[in-house]
């Protein structure tokens, strides 16, 4: 379902380049649950990125069902992750003057026709229903708690049901009892809905959970 092959990324710097990845050789299949995990500056983030199309690799390639992301325009490829993607990061990134319901919807706005709002609002409180926050869906982000905001976040990577949701530390700003809420709900999605799952996590306990889990060092995939 998506392979990387040769993946290299290389930051210039004034004194010499920085190379983040050296060259990463990956193949997930659809359905799997998959944890990338590795110490701090190992090329996690950088390699969840290009798999996901947010950034752009120095050399090598990213295949989706065979389609080379890299190869598309910058416009083909935003539409790709809008319509196949969804993303969920540590700090939330929820818009903060809209409420629950409008954050979630907002990928819908630009993948649907705008005019059909009530439809959009329906959908939109289905899957705040499915994280469990309907009952908050008018409320802004800084009148929920973090687990709140990361449900609000999970419910908007999902809203345009994304074959693949990719997650950069979602637990990383979340207390343990909150952290294991949303693992739990994830494994439930990847398990129900067979979504493909790719977690970059430091936490060994997820990662246990997992299918699979890929180990980095240095740029580098450990075997």
């Amino acid at each position: 379902m998506l392979k990387a092959t040769g993946l290299k990324k290389v930051y210039d710097q004034l004194s010499q380049p920085l190379e983040v990845l050296k060259g990463i050789d990956l193949e997930i299949t659809a359905g799997e649950f998959v944890c990338i995990v590795g110490p701090s500056g190992a090329g996690k983030s950088t390699l969840l990125h290009l798999l996901g199309g947010l950034d752009t690799p120095t050399q090598g390639t990213v295949k989706l069902d065979e389609q080379d992301i890299y190869r598309l325009s910058d416009k083909q490829r935003a539409k790709l992750r809008n319509h196949s993607l969804g993303f969920v990061f540590q700090f939330y990134h929820l818009l903060p003057e809209f409420t629950a319901l409008e954050n979630v919807i907002l990928p819908l706005l630009i993948k649907e026709n705008k005019s059909n709002a009530k439809s959009l609002t329906a959908k939109g409180e289905e899957y705040l229903r499915k994280v469990g926050l309907i009952e908050r869906k008018q409320h802004k982000p800084y009148q929920l708690s973090g687990g709140e905001q990361q449900r609000v976040a999970i419910a908007r990577a999902l809203i345009n049901d994304p074959k693949i949701i990719f997650c950069d530390e979602p637990t990383g700003n979340l207390d343990s009892q909150s952290g294991q809420e949303i693992i739990q709900l994830l494994m439930e999605l990847n398990h129900k809905n067979a979504q493909t799952l790719v977690i970059v996590t430091h936490d060994k306990g997820i990662a246990n959970l997992s299918h699979r889990t890929i180990s980095m060092r240095d740029g580098n995939l450990i075997p």
